[in-house]
């Protein structure tokens, strides 16, 4: 059964303003495509697209791009965005997919697709794709580290201890690795051409509080937010306290190097 996930409009807004855009993961997603049919890229469609950063990476590439999504607060999230005149959003499960059988050129989910019934979606998604349509899917670990001159290392295990006490707050949905969720969707997916990439570090260089409002979008956060707000503040504080603290900085708005680890997978319908 799918979840459904960041109705908030609060969650949504803040899913905006931090999560990470993954451009990097599209110009290989393109390389891929390209050795198959080139140039011919009519439609996209992003699965489980958010607020819509990473539908928008995928504009200069294609005739039409749908974002689709389940949460209606993230739709108009995105919607608030500059959107190239080829971008549209429309509401609907990843399951059910509002395209016609072998309409879409690529269909890829970005960080949302271990909030679906999985089996469902690859057949979903093997229905819409055209022969020779791929299909990308990816994500990142949550244990991001961070850099700063020469205390990264000390940084990077108070960021641990975070995600660690968060854990506990983890959805039974996705259980205790995402990782194993989508090397297990490519090995149930029978397309014989595809590939698995397990790391993929992704650098962005943010404020201290950017990183920190990035860690409270995520699901175990807010699940603790909505259980014991106090508590959570007081994590966010205590941690953000310690990061300074071992920077020597003064101000949350000192910029860190935040380092993402991508896996994602790629796959060509016959």
């Amino acid at each position: 059964m799918p979840v459904q996930l960041f109705e908030g409009k609060d969650h949504a807004a803040a899913y905006l303003q931090y999560r990470v855009a993954p451009r990097e993961l599209i110009s290989r997603i393109m390389s891929y495509m390209e050795k198959g049919t080139p140039n011919q890229f009519k439609l996209a469609v992003d699965v489980g697209c958010g607020s819509g950063q990473g539908t928008i990476l995928l504009a200069p590439y294609f005739t039409k791009v749908v974002g689709t999504d389940i949460s209606l607060a993230q739709l108009e999230m995105a919607l608030t965005q500059s959107n190239p005149p080829n971008i549209s959003y429309r509401q609907s499960l990843a399951e059910e997919l509002p395209f016609a059988s072998g309409e879409v050129d690529l269909v890829t989910a970005m960080t949302a697709a271990h909030w679906f019934d999985r089996q469902k979606f690859l057949l979903e998604a093997d229905r819409v794709l055209r022969p020779g349509g791929c299909l990308a899917l990816l994500s990142y670990t949550m244990d991001m580290e961070l850099e700063y001159g020469d205390v990264s290392d000390t940084l990077s295990d108070i960021c641990k201890e975070f995600y660690t006490l968060l854990l506990p707050y983890r959805d039974p949905h996705i259980g205790s690795s995402s990782l194993k969720i989508y090397s297990d969707m490519f090995e149930s997916c029978s397309y014989p051409d595809k590939e698995w990439n397990e790391c993929l570090r992704v650098k962005r260089t943010l404020p201290l509080n950017g990183y920190i409002g990035m860690v409270q979008t995520f699901t175990p956060f807010q699940k603790l937010l909505q259980k014991d707000p106090a508590e959570a503040e007081r994590l966010s504080d205590d941690m953000r306290n310690k990061l300074l603290s071992a920077m020597k900085a003064s101000s949350p708005d000192a910029d860190v190097t935040v380092v993402l680890k991508f896996f994602y997978w790629l796959a060509r319908k016959p």
